[in-house]
């Protein structure tokens, strides 16, 4: 038997913990399995016009091993099918959540929604009852005036707020990928730069601009500064290792500045001198904090 959270999970955020762990409390306390059911495509690519567009925030590795990392004992992931996505909330609950995974208890999240007849989380509680399962409520997690939600986190990565953006996940947001070869002009200018090919091409790229941030080699962590741009480019403060072909990741701490017109080379590297003072001022600032 099992106690039972389902949904898409996207960044596993603050408010997705608080669903976690009133999950994993419920389970233990009944002696079951907690376990999550998730989906491997985001509804919005089923449904809306605008799935082209969508971006995530975590991949579903990524997205499976923070959940596990919170105490969640297994993790299924469902294929967003027509056919899926055509049951109705008490077909998805009898055949789905009971039948194939031995529920014995849900846990909703405020907005949790599920079944093509669109109920309200109120009524798609009381269905849950009515199966004969138990069910627990778990509120929305607000934080300022603002409710935490994978859409807001979305919205200030798209504007460079990675700060804010991380706030609201509990941990700095990250890509992953292989370093390939670029042009070699940061090298030229003295900033040589590991080049990001992204590991996941539905991963959300914050917005343009140059970032504070930490890349992890072969599970070491170094400061570093990075450019989004066309291409994803970091800069790894002291450090001098060939990783090309190597796996790495970069967390953004915070945005530097947007993009800027250069008129030439001599202006470009002068401006990246002041970019890596103000990291590293910054990183001292954070140190003494």
């Amino acid at each position: 038997m099992a106690v039972v959270a389902t949904g898409f999970f996207d960044g596993v955020h603050l408010g997705h913990r608080k669903v976690i762990s009133e999950l994993v409390s419920s389970s233990r306390q009944k002696g079951e399995e907690a376990l999550v059911v998730t989906f491997s495509q985001h509804p919005r690519t089923l449904f809306q016009r605008d799935a082209l567009g969508l971006r995530l925030l975590s991949s579903r590795e990524e997205k499976t091993a923070l959940l596990l990392s919170l105490g969640v004992d297994r993790v299924e992931t469902l294929d967003f099918t027509p056919a899926l996505a055509s049951l109705e909330a008490r077909s998805y609950i009898s055949e789905v959540l009971k039948a194939r995974y031995g529920a014995s208890g849900v846990v909703l999240g405020y907005d949790n929604r599920f079944g093509s007849d669109c109920l309200s989380t109120d009524e798609l509680s009381a269905l849950i009852r009515s199966e004969g399962l138990g069910c627990k409520l778990v509120p929305p997690l607000v934080m300022g005036s603002d409710t935490v939600s994978s859409t807001k986190i979305r919205a200030l990565l798209d504007k460079g707020e990675v700060s804010a953006a991380a706030a609201m996940l509990g941990y700095a947001y990250s890509l992953k990928g292989v370093v390939v070869p670029g042009k070699q002009l940061g090298r030229t200018l003295g900033f040589p730069t590991a080049n990001l090919c992204i590991s996941d091409p539905l991963k959300q790229i914050p917005a343009r601009g140059v970032y504070l941030s930490r890349t992890t080699v072969m599970g070491e962590s170094y400061p570093s500064m990075t450019n989004v741009g066309d291409i994803v480019e970091t800069n790894i403060f002291d450090f001098s290792r060939d990783i090309y072909s190597m796996e790495i990741s970069v967390s953004f701490i915070a945005r530097i500045r947007p993009m800027l017109p250069f008129s030439n080379l001599d202006e470009l590297s002068e401006r990246l001198r002041r970019d890596e003072f103000r990291c590293r001022a910054m990183l001292s600032e954070m140190h003494q904090g």
